[in-house]
């Protein structure tokens, strides 16, 4: 089915553009997204949610973790409790299969890149978010024959998001059983 991959620079609406594509569907969507935490008008953190309800810290600043990020420290352990689980369970269940955001934070757990590796052989349509930084693991997504990656500037993807999701319905229409 290929996969729709999101790129841009970090705040451009990358998370917001996917979740008003999704609005509109009517493709059976498993899989997760992430979210920063603000306190105080700064960030603090990311928070993972499934799009089934599970939630956990990804990360956050002070988060003693061998795994960091800048200054956040990524809770692996939270990452593979909801979003590889949410993974999974997508590539079981789900039409449609969303990954919100594959870069350096989820690249801490190997689990997460196989969950991810095995979406996209999955022969399931994957909508998904991807960091611009050229990383072997992010560069091995982006060069595969079934993915395609725009670059969000603005609201004007939104449209061809869109448009994407409706083609991948009527390619389901036609080979998904019941």
């Amino acid at each position: 089915m290929g996969a729709l991959f999101l790129t841009g620079r970090p705040g451009v609406g990358k998370t917001t553009l996917l979740m008003r594509a999704l609005e509109g569907t009517k493709l059976r969507a498993g899989g997760f997204y992430t979210q920063e935490v603000r306190e105080g008008g700064g960030r603090v953190g990311f928070r993972i949610r499934s799009l089934s309800g599970e939630e956990g810290t990804l990360a956050r600043k002070g988060l003693r973790s061998p795994c960091r990020v800048g200054r956040y420290g990524v809770n692996v352990e939270d990452l593979e409790r909801v979003g590889v689980a949410a993974l999974e369970k997508a590539i079981a269940e789900a039409e449609l299969i969303v990954v919100d955001e594959v870069a350096t934070m989820e690249l801490c757990s190997e689990r997460f890149k196989e969950a991810v590796r095995k979406a996209l052989d999955s022969g399931k349509p994957v909508l998904g978010t991807i960091q611009m930084k050229s990383h072997p693991f992010l560069d091995e997504i982006r060069s595969r024959p079934d993915v395609r990656v725009l670059e969000v500037k603005g609201e004007e993807v939104l449209e061809e998001v869109k448009g994407w999701l409706a083609e991948q319905m009527e390619k389901g229409e036609k080979s998904w059983g019941p």
